[in-house]
């Protein structure tokens, strides 16, 4: 397996980092994952050397993820962009119609209240059924999407690990990314991005485009420039980061 790269003499990083799978191991259900003790405290200083060009792109809602992260606030990207919280602080939310999420609950809560072992996320703005813990439930579960989609306007599926998302078909980790690129703080910088799902392979591609790195976390086919094994691999790698001497800032 090839070694990641660290940043060389005079190198302007901006690193951009999935959450689940990427960060943490992914856990039977999303409120049951475990968090390495010092992961808080390394991105913290990770943002801190990089001058506040780090961000967490992830499918999480932004709420989930500053539990998860406590005392860590960072810049990042929830529901694969759909919320924002820029480097200003300042968080942005699109507006979800009331109908659609009721819509959605009307197909999912049903399959739930049968089988306990799924597990259904009302993000707000976008909806996952998980199926990790019944996978046997599949076909169920793509049946109720299969239902859902044409009667939701710009929304469109996301197909995870174990899990189904429906979500509006402008938002994606690739778009957040990009978004991101065009913030002062970020932007000059090469592009950093790791991930470990399909739905990173949007960002993985953004951050290709820019000459930047991408890594994918775990097997699979991808468009990454880089593998690692592990999660755990993942964070030695951004230990070694954390631990080198900080690039100089911005003139």
């Amino acid at each position: 397996m090839q070694s990641l790269p660290l940043p060389a003499a005079g190198d302007r990083w901006c690193l951009f980092l999935d959450f689940d799978g990427t960060l943490a191991e992914i856990a039977p259900a999303p409120h049951l994952v475990e968090i390495d003790p010092g992961l808080p405290e390394l991105l913290i200083r990770l943002s801190r050397q990089l001058q506040g060009a780090l961000a967490i792109i992830t499918g999480r809602p932004l709420r989930d993820l500053d539990t998860l992260l406590a005392p860590a606030a960072l810049t990042a990207a929830g529901q694969h962009g759909l919320e924002k919280r820029d480097s200003t602080g300042k968080i942005h939310t699109p507006q979800t119609s009331a109908e659609v999420r009721k819509l959605v609950a009307s197909e999912f809560d049903p399959l739930v209240a049968a089988e306990p072992r799924l597990v259904f996320e009302n993000k707000t703005h976008s909806f996952s059924l998980h199926y990790r813990q019944a996978p046997e439930q599949e076909t169920a579960c793509r049946a109720a999407v299969a239902r859902l989609l044409p009667q939701l306007e710009g929304y469109h599926l996301l197909d995870g690990k174990k899990v189904l998302e429906i979500k509006p078909c402008f938002a994606n980790k690739g778009h957040a990314i990009a978004d991101f690129l065009t913030d002062p703080v970020f932007s000059g910088r090469i592009p950093v991005f790791a991930g470990d799902d399909v739905t990173d392979e949007d960002g993985f591609a953004v951050v290709n485009a820019h000459d930047g790195i991408s890594i994918k976390v775990g097997t699979g086919p991808t468009a990454a420039t880089y593998r690692v094994a592990s999660e755990a691999a993942l964070i030695d790698w951004l230990g070694e980061i954390a631990n080198m001497p900080a690039a100089p800032a911005d003139r």
